[in-house]
């Protein structure tokens, strides 16, 4: 039996031996580059359903029937997740951490290149839509088995009372992805003519996925199994059929780490997608400048994340959880009246502020989603958590947010709808979130040896 398996409160604080601290160092690199690196593939394809697919992919349509139908197929990522959990996240309980994440890196990475070379509604006409759909539906696949597996990578190697800052790493990675895709587009729109981004410029972003794939999967490569899958192994208690054990005797977690996940989804959405189109039609902003400022918002998410993951550690994290997300409940009700006077800086300070917000609900979240489920159905439940939690908020949000402005033609509803979303997180947080229990870690240990 591993040592560093074993809870050790009293070694708070400690630095762990050589040995362990390169595990860790190692894990938390390959959690947070493939992550990344997905988040990118994930990132340019969000950013290009606001700026690009609505008009080479769905051009007989009006402007905001053709707003609909990309941010549907944005969507369609986000409901093909629970696939991915089913498939892959289970595989984690089953043949081991490792051996998903190489899987999910290498679907999502193909899928993306292969949007790269897709010819346009132009030429190939209904077809080409329905390809965009399809890899769409296979990069959502790969994500859904990596959001519950990746945290724990990291995470088992160490402390679990320090579960929060071990848990972020796959946390930092969709702020570091997003930044990585929106630094490709606004130097792609800033390079080349408009034409040219649409003729040929927006499949740069697509192909260099494969470079940065490429250079993930080396390091998970070489990444060990997590000790605490080992001694489950070892010890013959893998379960079987994990995900009918987690509907059968977790459902309480379940349900709670799933509502965790729908404020800081519709959040994310609201800040960094939807605010491609509320900010240049309504605003009156060009494209470039609401880059520019998602791209400084993800910036300081490097910084918030991580720190908010670690305080989570100090601090009752269901708690601070719940906070945040009752603050990011009022702020749309600021932000959205407050850049339509077409103040630049107020745009950034606003998506600055509402993505500082997500941090502190995004920083612990990986934490407090593996805590609802018991080590040997952990990638599992977490699995089916994120991706039940990305349906109901992810994969609707750009949706509704475009319909309610089609709808309206005015925020207040907008706002409405995220406050809605980051109450239903506090719901589940408060009402049904357990905490992290030591006594529990412990006793689990000690069963393995």
């Amino acid at each position: 039996m591993p040592e560093e398996l074993l809870p050790r409160p009293s070694d708070v604080g400690v630095n762990p031996p050589p040995p362990q601290r390169r595990q860790i160092a190692n894990a938390f690199a390959a959690s947070l580059s493939g992550t990344a690196l997905e988040w990118y593939d994930f990132g340019i394809y969000s950013a290009s359903a606001a700026l690009v697919f609505p008009v080479l992919f769905f051009p007989d349509s009006s402007s905001a029937a053709a707003e609909l139908f990309a941010f549907s197929t944005y969507a369609v990522g986000y409901i093909s997740r629970p696939l991915g959990a089913f498939a892959l996240g289970r595989l984690g309980d089953v043949i081991g951490r490792k051996q998903v994440i190489v899987l999910t890196l290498l679907l999502i990475g193909a899928a993306t290149f292969v949007i790269g070379l897709l010819p346009t509604y132009g030429t190939i006409g209904i077809a080409a839509p329905i390809l965009l759909v399809s890899l769409r539906f296979a990069q959502g696949v790969g994500v859904g088995g990596e959001l519950g597996v990746a945290p724990l990578l990291s995470s088992e190697f160490g402390a679990p009372e320090r579960r929060g800052l071990w848990c972020c790493a796959p946390q930092i990675g969709p702020p570091a992805g997003n930044l990585l895709a929106n630094g490709m587009l606004a130097l792609l729109t800033v390079s080349m003519s408009h034409d040219a981004f649409l003729s040929w410029g927006w499949r740069v972003g697509f192909l260099t996925s494969a470079v940065l794939v490429g250079v993930g999967l080396l390091i998970r490569l070489r990444l060990e199994e997590t000790p605490v899958f080992r001694a489950i192994r070892d010890k013959g208690e893998s379960p079987s059929a994990p995900v009918r054990e987690v509907f059968s005797t977790e459902r309480r977690g379940l349900i709670a780490a799933s509502c965790a996940r729908v404020g800081p989804d519709v959040t994310y959405a609201l800040f960094v997608v939807f605010s491609l189109v509320y900010g240049t039609k309504e605003a009156g902003f060009t494209s470039q400048q609401v880059l520019i400022a998602v791209l400084i918002g993800s910036a300081t998410q490097l910084v918030l994340i991580p720190l908010a993951a670690a305080l989570s550690d100090r601090v009752n994290r269901r708690r601070m959880y719940a906070v945040a997300a009752a603050i990011a409940a009022i702020w749309p009700f600021v932000f959205l009246p407050a850049i339509l006077n077409g103040s630049f800086v107020v745009l950034v300070g606003g998506i600055v502020v509402g993505l500082g917000l997500h941090s502190f609900m995004y920083g612990p979240q990986g934490a407090f989603i593996t805590e609802q489920f018991s080590p040997r159905l952990r990638a599992s439940g977490s699995s089916l958590a994120f991706a039940i939690g990305s349906t109901f908020g992810g994969a609707m949000a750009p949706l509704v947010f475009t319909a309610l402005l089609s709808w309206q033609g005015t925020w207040p509803l907008l706002a409405v709808y995220s406050a809605l979303a980051c109450a239903v997180t506090i719901a589940g947080t408060l009402w049904l979130g357990r905490d992290y229990d030591a006594e529990e870690e412990r006793q689990f240990a000690e069963s393995l040896l």
